[in-house]
């Protein structure tokens, strides 16, 4: 199976499907797969800003919201996880994963599927060790404080996967494994990313719950981004005759290595996303302690997921495994040919259908909007109406607004050596020399680089 890869997306998803046509063109493959590895942004309209962690200088709409409104459809099957620059809002309606628009699939907070016989698990966001315990407590509309924490990494996330026992093809993340670099060119690295040094050298760059992860599962590859860079590195499992191939890539720029194409062995299966047998028991078991408050997780009964596999089975004989890709909007999209508004009051949680039948088809309450006003079926929106903008006002998120205090986890949309543009997307006349960088063969698994080193 050919699987292209991608690192920070920031919502360019018309320049990205366009350099994998252009890469299917030339190197006469055919692509069956996109994973993107967070800071997807799938922004639906200008509502959704309100609940994304960004400089107002930064904001962009991307070009999410054409494949959410139906102006575009997803060229290839497209799978994601979330990473510190999100629409919080939506993809917390998705939490158990589901489809964002037609073709192209969240993975949810933590989540397994299958693809055509690859086993992909992944975990959305960017680990801070100070929310690492806490329970689910953010809810919109968020404030200050919790726009930036409800995209921390939660134990309980990371402690349901880590019950995983089958093997993993495939794991893709946003932030990188603590210590991964160890298992790679750093002197590499830091050529392009002089300031990680101090961090490499106290072993605290990356995720320590993704290390834990990496080193339990031994998945066959690790895909990540959010550093901006790209890294590859081969993780020895000592005392099994594993090895998982973790890459790192760039976002979605110019001149930048944003992008990779791998050829993955793969069982027989089709070309659709399904149900993962094991992920579903494991989700009903630690369902009953799901935190939802400051707390961490109290398990107070020894699970028994064998009980629970034996439910699943039964139930994925009486309804199958493909997921269901009856996808409903949730809110309005965003209408090009209208004045740019000010967001409006901000609605509560919205039920997303996919996720009502996920959870009936798991015979499962449901929790997301404990303790929040929710919206059943649909959002409490409306397209916001074209306001005066004041361009001396100064957001709280702005680099200029006062001093706080910096998080090395915290990667910033603005890159240390690049320049955004001012719209936050590419122009169109940036793609064929876009397409030429990112242009590599396809490689066997036993080669994770495709393309030489410039320097």
């Amino acid at each position: 199976m050919k699987i292209a890869v991608e690192g920070c997306a920031h919502g360019d998803l018309d320049n990205i499907y366009a350099t994998l046509q252009h890469l299917e063109h030339t190197e006469n493959v055919k692509i069956d797969l996109l994973i993107c590895c967070g800071d997807f942004q799938a922004l639906r309209n200008e509502e959704d800003f309100e609940s994304l962690s960004c400089p107002a200088k930064f904001r962009s709409m991307g070009s999410f919201w054409k494949y959410y409104s139906g102006v575009e459809r997803a060229p290839y099957p497209t799978l994601f996880v979330g990473g510190n620059h999100e629409a919080s809002n939506y993809l917390w309606e998705l939490y158990y994963g589901g489809f964002v628009a037609p073709n192209i699939y969240f993975l949810g907070f933590a989540g397994v599927v299958k693809f055509g016989g690859v086993r992909i698990g992944g975990l959305s966001g960017i680990f801070k060790q100070g929310d690492y315990r806490k329970g689910h407590f953010e809810r919109v509309p968020y404030n200050d404080s919790d726009i930036r924490s409800v995209y921390h990494v939660r134990e309980y996330d990371v402690k349901k996967l880590l019950q995983l026992e089958g093997a993993i093809d495939v794991f893709v993340s946003h932030d990188w494994p603590e210590g991964v670099t160890q298992y790679g060119d750093v002197q590499q690295l830091l050529r392009h990313k002089r300031h990680f040094e101090q961090e490499i050298e106290e072993n605290r760059l990356g995720s320590n719950a993704g290390k834990e992860l990496l080193h339990k599962l031994k998945p066959d590859y690790w895909f990540a981004a959010h550093l901006h860079t790209k890294f590859a590195a081969v993780v020895p499992h000592p005392n099994s005759n594993k090895a998982t191939r973790f890459l790192a890539l760039d976002k979605c720029l110019p001149h930048r290595r944003f992008l990779q194409m791998v050829d993955i062995p793969a069982a027989a299966g089709p070309l659709e996303f399904t149900h993962d047998e094991e992920w579903l028991a494991i989700t009903r078991a630690y369902h009953p302690y799901f935190p939802l408050t400051r707390q961490p997780m109290q398990l107070r009964n020894p699970l028994n997921l064998a009980a629970q596999r034996q439910w699943v089975q039964k139930r994925l004989g009486e309804r199958g495994s493909a997921i269901s890709m009856q996808f409903t909007m949730t809110a309005p999209p965003y209408q090009a040919n209208q004045p740019r508004g000010r967001a409006g009051q901000l609605p509560g949680h919205v039920r997303n259908p996919q996720t009502e039948a996920f959870l009936e088809f798991l015979d499962l309450p449901y929790l997301l909007d404990h303790a929040s006003e929710s919206v059943p079926g649909q959002a409490r929106v409306a397209l916001p109406g074209p306001v005066e903008t004041d361009p001396n006002e100064i957001p709280l998120e702005d680099d200029d607004a006062g001093p706080v205090e910096a998080d090395p986890n915290e990667i910033p949309l603005e890159d240390d050596d690049a320049e955004v543009p001012e719209n936050g997307a590419l122009d169109t006349d940036d793609i064929d020399e876009l397409e030429s960088r990112s242009r590599c063969s396809v490689v066997d698994p036993d080669e994770i680089e495709l393309c030489e080193d410039e320097d």
